[in-house]
């Protein structure tokens, strides 16, 4: 965990609307991204199909909602939850996505509390400014039976090893948490669930995004013209494969309500 305390207006200072269209550790357009992301759920949507039937979920930090439609799309309904104004308003006018505007953290003042078969954090789970309050709040919304899907970044990687304060995900105030998988196992099981499946997830990064992330790491470092001079070789749009080293998933089964 980073040694930092987050300020009451953390949220909103961290995902404003710069932090999906400003680079640096953000994205330099999110929207974008829009294709990708949604395969991604779809990909997703595919790989649940192996472990039970589509129902309801709650896609947490859903941003514009581009993972909650290809769940959709694969079966699933179910609710988008995003603290920024932007991405919510993207997702119910442009996608007619049920959106809510909110952090997990917080959902519980004046939100539904209706209880879903899956709640996922992809690519989540590390900016939780109140982890252990945001994880008490997915359980507690999470049916007894029901799952918990989560990707996350591996600190215990070679990647995050070998590049140390270089590695992209590693990027504090906005990157607060990073796990290997046995501590994420180790503190869902402090909510009362348990480990059914893990695995690395195909990942396709927008080149304009990888570049872009890139150049914020290493700005700094020696090297960098003849860097910046190859990453301008490389059109904006194209899709990239990410070598998932550094990646996993997991999923998890809720087994009680005693922990929650």
């Amino acid at each position: 965990m980073a040694e930092l305390t987050p300020t009451a207006d953390h949220v909103d200072r961290i995902y404003g609307d710069h932090y999906f269209a400003g680079g640096g550790d953000g994205y330099p357009d999110y929207l974008a991204e829009a294709e990708l992301l949604t395969a991604h759920g779809e990909c997703y949507g595919a790989l649940l199909a192996h472990y039970m039937a589509p129902g309801t979920v709650l896609d947490v930090g859903a941003a514009a909602g581009f993972l909650l439609q290809g769940l959709q799309w694969r079966g699933w309904h179910g609710v988008g939850l995003e603290p920024n104004g932007r991405m919510v308003a993207h997702g119910r006018e442009q996608l007619g996505l049920d959106m809510l505007l909110g952090d997990l953290e917080h959902f519980a003042a004046g939100q539904r509390r209706a209880q879903f078969d899956l709640v996922t954090m992809i690519q989540v789970i590390g900016h939780f400014h109140d982890i252990n309050r945001a994880l008490s709040q997915a359980a507690t919304l999470t049916k007894v039976g029901g799952y918990w899907l989560i990707e996350s970044w591996d600190r215990a990687s070679w990647p995050a090893r070998l590049l140390g304060p270089h590695w992209h995900e590693y990027s504090p105030p906005s990157v607060l948490h990073w796990f290997a998988r046995a501590d994420l196992v180790q503190l869902a099981a402090k909510h009362g669930f348990r480990l059914v499946a893990q695995g690395r997830p195909q990942k396709w990064l927008n080149a304009a995004h990888a570049k872009s992330l890139l150049r914020y790491k290493f700005a700094e470092v020696s090297g960098y013209a003849l860097l910046n001079g190859l990453l301008r070789l490389v059109p904006d749009k194209l899709a990239l494969p990410y070598p998932t080293f550094d990646l996993f998933w997991v999923l998890l089964q809720k087994q009680n309500d005693d922990n929650v």
